[in-house]
């Protein structure tokens, strides 16, 4: 509750009147620290809840942070306002009221181990459990291309609306593109429960994976097709999240579940930071059809870690 106040106060600094460039990035850094005391506790909480079928709550607690994720694009395409401080504005009011409600109606699980101390040298410790390293490193294979795919489907959008001299709804198919990772999130949950959380996220790995290498035939699709194909990889790009974290959680102790949900989702977001940074410098220096081939180095490795 305490980070999603303090990062919702983080994103609405970006409306102080005469705000600098050192101010800007301070503000943005602050809503990306707090944001690091909501997911993977958020994960952790559901953690403490089950002690089986795990893949199935993830994938609806993920699933809704795939909707969060998209629903900006929604608000900016449905906006009572064409200011982008609609934006900021209702995200921080939603972050506050996510908040206020964790608090009032989500007590600690009854499988919650406290631990008596803080324990500096556990990311040794976890990183010498064979199915702990395993499932970390699968995962962040997946994060390689999850946020920069994010993060660039409007750059998608457009780079194909130009390439067929057409005009498309960029906001609100980014919203629908990343929005229908919420289904597979579900679905992969659901399917955990008979095939296990390894077997849904290898399959998913390998799915998106497919999509990276093929990403630049899509843009010779017909209009529809192209925006189906991009919803299925928005679907199978996401529904390995919870898997991988199922998995993560269950390999590591239960009093150290959420310090291992925190480090491997820290690891992840900065791995993100890479990826997205090198699409940036590509985008201007090779053709823009080929540049989400690079993608796919995340999920081959994930998919060669998984393998067994």
């Amino acid at each position: 509750m305490i980070c999603a106040f303090l990062g919702s106060f983080c994103n609405l600094v970006l409306l102080a009147p005469n705000i600098t460039v050192l101010n800007v990035l301070t503000a943005r850094f602050g809503t990306g620290f707090f944001l690091a005391g909501i997911y993977p506790v958020g994960m952790k909480i559901a953690s403490d809840y089950y002690k089986g079928g795990l893949g199935k709550a993830l994938g609806y607690l993920v699933g809704a942070l795939v909707l969060g994720t998209a629903f900006p694009h929604f608000i900016n395409e449905f906006s009572w306002s064409s200011d982008y401080k609609a934006v900021i504005i209702s995200t921080s009011i939603l972050a506050c009221i996510g908040g206020f409600c964790i608090w009032a109606f989500v007590a600690d699980g009854p499988y919650r181990r406290p631990v008596s101390k803080l324990q500096l040298g556990v990311m040794t410790q976890l990183f010498t459990i064979q199915s702990f390293r395993k499932a970390a490193f699968g995962y962040f294979g997946h994060m390689w291309e999850l946020y920069a795919f994010w993060g660039f489907v409007p750059v998608i959008l457009k780079t194909y609306a130009s390439i067929r001299n057409i005009e498309l709804q960029t906001s609100f198919w980014s919203f629908v593109v990343i929005a229908t990772g919420t289904i597979s999130c579900i679905l992969g949950g659901l399917l955990s429960l008979r095939t296990g959380s390894r077997k849904v996220a290898y399959t998913s790995l390998l799915l998106s994976g497919i999509f990276c290498l093929a990403s630049p035939l899509l843009f010779l699709l017909p209009p529809q097709w192209f925006i189906v194909a991009l919803c299925i990889w928005g679907m199978v790009v996401i529904s390995d999240s919870p898997q991988f974290s199922t998995m993560i959680a269950a390999s590591a102790p239960p009093e150290l579940r959420g310090t291992a949900l925190t480090i491997t989702n820290s690891i992840g977001f900065a791995i993100t930071i890479v990826s997205i940074q090198l699409l940036s410098y590509l985008l201007t220096r090779i053709e823009p059809t080929l540049l989400y081939v690079f993608l796919s180095l995340g999920p081959i490795i994930g998919i060669y870690v998984l393998r067994k």
